[in-house]
């Protein structure tokens, strides 16, 4: 593989300097080995070539394929001027005649085509004026060896590539002579035999032929099955790699004791019982923290189940070691939350505790950076301000890091290295993660999950409005108001459409200010300078507004156990676990809540189908899941700053989840017996996880 890495693309039959240029800039093709790895990404069938007088029959159950035809041209004609000038041209077979259509080329296009003249055309017709119809469709003159051309693969192309005379079948050519080339060189297979024997994979050449050129619908389905592991394989085993290289070279801080400050909380400061997960957590943390290899563990679980108190007591076993502790938080709204609660616990156990943000001031700094520096201090809560390079720690044991995937791994790192030795890392999330993306992106740390509520707490009802029922929904929030209670009201604010967005947000405003005149209502969003948007957040926080109009910076980092309804207008601009997350602000206290869904009655099935989805259950993990499996993994919980440079070309994380538990235990048994790859008959995987990783940064030392 790393021979076809070197060899540059444009060296290859039909490509040249000007189209590597081009494919280098739009599909980030440079090499052999780059445009052998560009995969289809949908099939179409040219093994039959159908009568136009079975299109109507074709096209009952639903879309119109894609299809072929062979026959004749009867006529053209040039019509329309200038950007609307068309060709239009009469394409019959004996059976029944279409309509064909160009809009671009057309002079080029009449000239190449002939009266009289067999042709094969290819394309989807759709029905104009009541006749079928195809336009642009692929146009060859008629052979015999094309009557069974099988599947071909369909290749994505952007705009820029089209204007330069690029298609889907100029991919398919150049794919095709760089087969050719490569036929009789046989590439060398990195996967161990016993793996290959096992799934009885095709051999890697023949799937790398069958999933450009399928010989048949199983060999292409082998060829998937063969590729999707390899990738799938390979990313585990840089993952657990990685993990088995930190913890033999890092070590870690042996935290075994449990001493005064962890049992006067837990017998005389708990504000209730732990509930069964919690206390299966605490254990998981425990065993880590005194195993002497340094621990790097995720902790997942929804709003509300009780990570903040896990992550204080395992401070508290931090302090007892004789080391100290700190949390980490996206925004200063959150941190200053942690803090507040952070404080008033660990206070009762003698515990000081500091808060240290970019808004704190020089005077309580030059308090602060002292007593990190002597000790004193024994827990930080803090912001991006705790990685700067003023901040010093006497000896830094813990690390807790709050909605780790709004970091950069790069700010992330600069908290490692307060220490010589790493200090433990708890990275916690309350956006469920399902499992296939947590082995896939955070397969190189330890999951730990909160699968309960604390007693008491009652689950938030979800109910889907339409805006024909926003009057009895208003009803329904005044006599909320009239009970003493607050309202979130949320609006989307996407950057593509920032302006209507933002003139839609400011206009509810004003009419949820018309609509319940006797009450305060606030107004946040993004954009807002910090200190506004703080004086904004503690209005409704202190009780002094009860209306909060706000977009989606509310999702982390607002708690108001007073406020009982959250109202989400355009509801179905959300992603499911964006609305689980907005879902989580309401039902913190002893009242009933609930969560309003208002959308457009104007929605298709699947959206609706999502929508429901909320209305239906509460669980963060079956949202989550069914979150990927209709949009896919996309960019899930910051994959994009997870330090993982793998892109996946054909594997699917929402789809492919038995393939990724097989390939994360082949993995694992591999690295079990030979952590750093290091023996002659893994000298193979050696090298190509060096190939397909050598552009990765080494964050072997981080979460």
């Amino acid at each position: 593989m790393e021979n076809l890495a070197k060899l540059d693309i444009k060296f290859l039959h039909g490509v040249g300097p000007k189209r590597a240029e081009i494919l280098a800039q739009e599909l980030g093709i440079r090499s052999y080995y780059d445009l052998l790895y560009y995969f289809p990404f949908r099939y179409i069938d040219r093994s039959k070539i159908h009568k136009i007088n079975e299109l109507r029959q074709l096209g009952e159950n639903g879309e119109m394929p894609y299809l072929q035809l062979k026959g004749q041209f009867a006529a053209f004609a040039v019509n329309g001027e200038g950007v609307r000038r068309r060709l239009n041209a009469l394409f019959y077979d004996g059976t029944g005649s279409i309509d064909v259509v160009w809009f671009n080329k057309v002079k080029i296009i009449q000239e190449s085509l002939r009266t009289g003249t067999e042709y094969i055309i290819f394309g989807k017709p759709t029905i104009y004026n009541s006749r079928y119809s195809i336009t642009h469709p692929e146009i060859d003159p008629y052979k015999p060896e094309m009557e069974n051309q099988g599947l071909k693969g369909v290749y994505t192309i952007t705009d820029k590539m089209r204007n330069r005379s690029f298609s889907t079948r100029t991919i398919q050519q150049l794919i095709q002579n760089l087969l050719n080339t490569l036929k009789g060189n046989r590439i060398d297979d990195p996967l161990p035999t016993d793996i290959i024997a096992k799934y009885h994979f095709l051999p890697l050449n023949e799937a790398l032929t069958n999933i450009h050129t399928p010989a048949s619908v199983q060999m292409l389905q082998r060829a998937q099955f063969r590729l999707k592991y390899d990738e799938l394989f390979f990313l585990q085993l840089d993952l657990l790699r990685h993990s088995k290289f930190r913890s033999i070279k890092n070590g870690g801080h042996r935290f075994t004791r449990v001493g005064k400050y962890f049992n006067d909380f837990y017998n005389h400061v708990l504000p209730f019982p732990l509930t069964g997960a919690q206390k299966k957590v605490i254990k998981e943390i425990r065993a880590d923290m005194g195993s002497g290899r340094q621990m790097n563990r995720l902790l997942q679980g929804d709003v509300g189940s009780g990570k903040t108190l896990v992550a204080l007591m395992t401070m508290l076993l931090a302090i007892d070691n004789g080391f100290q502790a700190c949390i980490m938080a996206p925004t200063e709204i959150l941190a200053r939350q942690h803090y507040e609660t952070i404080s008033r616990l660990a206070s009762q156990v003698g515990v000081k505790v500091a808060l240290l943000t970019g808004s704190t001031s020089k005077k309580n700094r030059d308090i602060i950076l002292p007593g990190l520096l002597n000790g004193d201090i024994g827990i930080t809560v803090g912001t991006h301000a705790l990685i700067e390079d003023t901040v010093e720690f006497a000896r830094l044991g813990m690390v807790v890091i709050d909605e780790q995937h709004r970091f950069g791994v790069a700010q992330r790192a600069k908290l490692w290295g307060k220490n010589t030795i790493p200090p433990h890392i708890l990275v916690m999330t309350a956006t469920p993660i399902p499992r296939t993306l947590a082995m896939t992106v955070y397969g190189d740390l330890d999951v730990s999950i909160i699968d309960e509520l604390p007693p008491g707490r009652k689950p938030v009802q979800t109910i889907l409005r339409y805006d024909n029922h926003r009057h009895e929904v208003y009803r329904f929030i005044g006599s909320q108001l009239k009970a003493g209670r607050q309202i979130y009201i949320v609006y989307p604010l996407i950057q593509e459409n920032e302006k209507l967005d933002l003139r839609n947000l400011e206009e509810g405003y004003e009419i949820i200010k018309e609509t319940f005149p006797d009450y305060r209502v606030c107004f946040v969003h993004g954009k807002m300078k910090p200190s506004e948007k703080e004086y904004q957040m503690q209005l409704f926080v202190t009780g002094k507004a009860q209306i909060m109009v706000a977009t989606t910076v509310i999702e982390v980092g607002v708690n108001v156990p007073n406020a009982t309804v959250m109202l989400i207008e355009n509801a179905e601009r959300f992603g499911l676990s964006q609305l689980h997350q907005l879902r989580g602000r309401v039902g913190r206290g002893a009242d009933s809540s609930y969560c309003i869904l208002m959308s457009n009655v104007k929605i298709s099935g699947p959206t609706r189908h999502r929508l429901e989805v909320m209305t239906q259950t509460s669980d963060g993990f079956v949202i989550a899941e069914e979150d990927m499996r209709l949009r896919g993994p996309g960019d899930m919980e910051g994959t994009q700053q997870s330090g993982i440079a793998f892109n996946l070309h054909i594997a699917d994380i929402a789809k492919d989840g038995q393939i990724i538990q097989a390939a994360r235990n082949d993995a694992m048994r591999i690295i079990d017996d030979d952590p750093l790859l290091t023996s002659p008959q893994n000298a193979r995987l050696a090298r190509q996880l060096q190939f397909l990783f050598k552009r990765k940064q080494d964050w072997s030392r981080i979460s």
